[in-house]
């Protein structure tokens, strides 16, 4: 090891015949020559913060050796006398002996670094403060900056050193575990997806285009099959070293899954996402890599998104960029695939393909649940029935309103299990709470289900009070278009005791004849004709004819969509009986009810 400065090891009598007085004035300096500036304007305590922290700060003067500490580091480190350790050489005599290399080399390994900014530094070593023959033994981190001379040696240095109890140390390995994949030592994917989140909203806000690669090693399963897992994992980790020493400055990589890393690429455009790509590929490809085993060759594919012009979330800038990467992969050759928009069909079939997975997911892991919207009678002004409204959670604990994924579930043959599973959380709901009524959207394919039937019966086990409390509510457009059907489908729930609501009524333009003969208990009118009931007069004559019919039959109503006073007033002085919408109250959770009753 080259190492410039006698004085920086070898123990100095100076420091000796020093005064007192002027020894505590160059301790003093320490301070001043590193924290003045705050001192002076802000009128800190930062000795007082430091030591808080249990930190303590030094400024060292590599040509001479003079080493000047703060004045609490004896408390803080445990020093006999800060003047036994008033040199470079004597306080590296405290440091464990094999640390102490480590420490040289940090003012020896940068010649000609930049004199202006000066050059980092941040270390971990043994301590023993009183003397290496005593038993007191710290363990402290050392960070700061040394600047270098005319021939660009270290010749002054500034630093905090800060005792790391093992509380400290545990919060390092927590954060180890929490950010970093322990196999290559790159961000694990949490940490990944959150620090593309972070550069996709930066993109969109600075109107910068960024890129994402998604990058696989290939034919890991063949390395494993045939050498063992051991020499594939050493094979990733040497893989994602030289994709990380190609990287640039303020690029992130981390491991996404097994074989996948992922790597987030700032201020990247189209033409610089290939250049990089190929430049990673001729990284890993060049050159063995050495592993317990023998020498190896390995090889990667790559597909790329360019966000947020091609990817508005990190949902789809994963999912585009792995599209991308399956296509590289089944090339013969290692490659790079760019994500290129897929035709309108094709992006159809895939939405629809992905929200399918979600629905049979989500009904697998028990995460649909129900929401409550109260219907408000006009006479009482208080909530007497609540429809319960489906809605998905997603894996990561948001909600999905049921239009979001219902009108694909119904073309995708999926309805009767959704129909079938809000049944079981609706009759559990009334079962749990006896003065709750309850109105439930179904499916046009649960008018013809018999099996949904079966399960009502099964589940009410004949109990007359949940069956009377419980109101199915069937779209009018679902039973004209077979009303045979719907006819003995709302029969047979009204000899099982429950009420039956035809819903969105309005938009079917029922005819009095099919509306009598559906023989129903309610009518909740098209909220399309509330929304804006207090403006406009046709609206106001239609509401109030559908009314009066439905009063004719002796039908109870329902206003959807109230959104002001002036509405409700309206359809109360038009005889509507109950009242819905977000003026009354928002859908809450079901696990709410008993707060909101």
């Amino acid at each position: 090891m080259s190492y410039r400065g006698p004085n920086v090891v070898a123990t100095s009598n100076a420091d000796e015949k020093t005064p007192a007085a002027s020894r505590d004035n160059r301790t003093r300096s320490a301070t001043t020559d590193f924290l003045d500036p705050l001192t002076e304007t802000e009128g800190l305590d930062l000795v007082g913060i430091l030591s808080s922290v249990d930190e303590t700060a030094y400024v060292w003067d590599l040509t001479t050796g003079r080493l000047d500490w703060e004045s609490n580091a004896a408390e803080i480190l445990g020093f006999d006398d800060t003047r036994k350790v008033a040199t470079g050489a004597a306080f590296h005599a405290l440091i464990a002996p094999e640390h102490l290399n480590s420490r040289l080399e940090v003012f020896s390994r940068s010649v000609g670094a930049d004199r202006v900014r000066g050059v980092p530094y941040r270390l971990q070593y043994r301590l023993r403060p009183c003397g290496q023959r005593s038993e007191t033994e710290i363990r402290v981190e050392d960070q700061g900056r040394w600047w270098p001379g005319a021939d660009g040696h270290a010749v002054r240095a500034r630093g905090v050193i800060r005792i790391m109890h093992e509380e400290y140390l545990e919060q390092q390995r927590q954060l180890v575990r929490n950010d970093f994949d322990e196999l290559t030592g790159q961000l694990n994917r949490v940490r990944l997806t959150d620090a593309l989140g972070a550069v996709l909203t930066r993109a969109e806000r600075e109107y910068q285009p960024c890129a994402f690669l998604m990058i696989s090693v290939n034919n890991l399963a063949v390395i494993n099959e045939t050498f063992g897992i051991e020499i594939g994992d050493q094979i990733i980790a040497e893989v994602g070293r030289r994709i990380r020493s190609k990287q640039r400055g303020g690029d992130v990589i981390g491991r996404y899954s097994s074989n996948k890393f992922g790597l987030v690429m700032l201020g990247c455009g189209p033409g610089a996402l290939r250049v990089a790509a190929e430049r990673f590929i001729k990284a890993v490809r060049e050159t063995t890599i050495k592993t317990s085993f023998a020498q190896m060759t390995a090889t990667i594919s790559l597909g790329g998104v360019i966000i947020p012009d091609q990817a508005k979330s990190v949902h789809e800038a994963v999912n585009f960029a792995l599209r991308a990467l399956d296509i590289a992969k089944s090339k013969r050759f290692d490659c790079f695939v760019a994500h290129e928009q897929l035709p309108p069909a094709e992006g159809a079939r895939l939405r629809n393909k992905s929200i399918a997975e979600g629905v049979i997911a989500a009904l697998d892991d028990h995460r649909m649940r129900l929401v409550l919207q109260p219907m408000v009678s006009t006479k009482t002004g208080k909530p007497e029935i609540y429809e319960a409204l489906l809605r998905m959670e997603r894996p990561d604990g948001s909600l999905v309103s049921a239009g979001e994924f219902v009108p694909i579930a119904e073309q995708l043959g999926l309805s009767r299990l959704i129909d079938r599973r809000t049944l079981e959380l609706t009759v559990d709901l009334l079962k749990r709470h006896h003065e709750l009524t309850l109105s439930v959207n179904v499916s046009g394919l649960t008018c013809s289900d018999a099996e949904w039937l079966t399960t009502l019966r099964r589940l009410t086990a004949g109990n007359p009070d949940v069956l009377r409390r419980m109101i199915v509510e069937i779209t009018e457009t679902v039973a004209l278009e077979e009303l045979d059907q719907s006819v003995n489908f709302v029969d047979t729930l009204n000899e099982l005791g429950c009420r039956v609501a035809i819903d969105d009524f309005g938009a079917g333009y029922t005819s009095f004849k099919n509306l009598k003969r559906l023989n129903v208990d309610m009518v909740k009118i098209d909220g399309a004709f509330v929304k804006n009931l207090a403006d406009d007069t046709s609206d106001q004559i239609f509401v109030k004819t559908m009314i009066d019919l439905a009063n004719s039959f002796g039908m109870e109503t329902v206003a959807e969509w109230v959104g002001d006073e002036r509405s409700a007033r309206f359809l109360k002085d038009a005889g509507i009986t109950y009242m819905q919408g977000y003026y009354y109250g928002m859908p809450f959770d079901s696990s709410d009810y008993v707060k909101a009753a």
